[in-house]
């Protein structure tokens, strides 16, 4: 319900966060870390005038499927298929070596073996439209560096829910079923089977036909990014991935292109200029820390070896399919970026750990509170850093004409 207390407060979360955007981006920074920042003051962090509310997490998960429909609208498909493999491989190192530093960290610490399983979780997570929002701020969304990274992340993502649905299997019953495994991999494999065939011989006879009166084309576009986002759920994965691949249906060369303009004006000012926003901002309110030095302690270490885990892990797989130790550098700088799917499995993670307690089928609970708190730190800090480093490594790894490129881009940006 729309109440003058929301208004007040969307007033101030997109105020704040395009006033902190602008004073970011004249300093060649994303305007992405504005918007973090804006969360820090307005929310329990600092100021605490705005806390998370219903029908904010509401807009900011629309502000993640909307950012998410858009970056598969901009992905050339044919570009992405083009870099499966090396993406896979980066999505396997990235997943891999942070996950294992996770749990080897929190068993340090004194975690059980299902707390620390599910913090090397945590760690291993990239977050998509994280990752979308900043290689679209610093132009590198169309390179073929920008292709791998987001299409590591996707397959980053999988692997994540897979295990996360292995492993709350293995918390509920305290076995893991072979069959359930199966089943789970099977609906995956369907999904994407499923959208391979409907995005190549269905969607081209009716957006051939397209036209924009009263705005139809976006109505269509919308109606196909939430059907998918329904059967990603339905196959397990997270909706924001359906989005995703949505955005590939809507494609310049099976279209009109002023048609396809008018879309891609539409989801970008929605998203971009409304909803990301909220989301970016809503980020920051997840924020508790502890002042006191054990968990201090816990979540540097936590957000060290999550860092170190991305790049040597993404750069490795990025290395062993032919790029160079800088290239490798940028992929893996690009990785780091944790948010959304981060939360949301948290989340579930408490919420069952809650249920278990109660029903004493557990005594130790699935993640403390300290373990939340330290990865949503975490997830803080490494989205803070990713757009830093990749703007680092990018300058440091191009040629003098492809850095000079680089910089009128990001300066075209900043006036933007």
């Amino acid at each position: 319900m729309i109440t003058e207390h929301l208004i007040v407060n969307l007033i101030l979360i997109l105020t704040v966060a395009w006033f902190m955007g602008r004073v970011f981006a004249r300093f060649g920074l994303p305007v992405v870390l504005g918007e973090l920042l804006a969360g820090i003051i307005l929310g329990p962090p600092l100021l605490g005038i705005i806390s998370t509310s219903e029908p904010i997490e509401l807009l900011a998960e629309f502000g993640i499927f909307f950012l998410m429909f858009y970056a598969g609208l901009e992905m050339d498909p044919k570009e992405a298929v083009e870099h499966i493999w090396p993406s896979t491989a980066v999505a396997v190192g990235g997943f891999v070596l942070p996950f294992i530093f996770g749990y080897f960290a929190c068993s340090m610490f004194g975690g059980t073996s299902f707390q620390s399983l599910f913090v090397g979780m945590g760690i291993s997570i990239t977050a998509i439209a994280v990752q979308a929002r900043i290689l679209h701020d610093m132009h590198i969304h169309n390179t073929s560096i920008g292709h791998i990274i987001i299409g590591a992340a996707i397959v980053n993502d999988i692997l994540a829910l897979i295990s996360l649905s292995i492993l709350l299997e293995l918390a509920e019953s305290g076995t893991i079923q072979v069959l359930q495994v199966g089943f789970i991999i099977f609906k995956v494999a369907v999904f994407f089977g499923f959208t391979i065939l409907i995005g190549h011989f269905v969607i081209p006879r009716f957006i051939r036909k397209l036209d924009d009166r009263e705005g139809k084309a976006f109505t269509f576009a919308l109606v196909c990014a939430l059907v998918m986002a329904y059967l990603a759920e339905l196959a397990g994965l997270h909706l924001i991935i359906g989005a995703f691949l949505a955005g590939q249906f809507v494609r310049k060369e099976i279209m009109n292109i002023d048609i396809y303009q008018k879309i891609s004006d539409r989801f970008y000012g929605i998203s971009y200029g409304f909803m990301a926003p909220i989301f970016f901002v809503s980020l920051s309110f997840h924020l508790s820390i502890r002042w006191e030095w054990s968990f201090i302690f816990f979540t540097i270490t936590i957000t060290l070896i999550a860092i170190m885990g991305k790049i040597l892990g993404c750069g490795l797989g990025a290395y062993l399919y032919g790029k160079s130790l800088w290239e490798s550098a940028i992929i893996g700088s690009g990785m780091n970026g944790r948010g959304a799917v981060e939360m949301v499995i948290a989340a579930v993670v408490i919420e069952l750990s809650d249920k278990l307690i109660n029903s004493q089928t557990i005594s130790e609970p699935l993640l403390t509170q300290d373990q939340f708190s330290a990865l949503i730190c975490m997830a803080f800090v490494t989205t803070l850093i990713a757009p830093m480093s990749l703007k680092w490594t990018v300058n440091k790894s191009s040629t003098y004409d492809e850095n000079a490129q680089f910089n009128h881009l990001w300066e075209k940006s900043k006036k933007g």
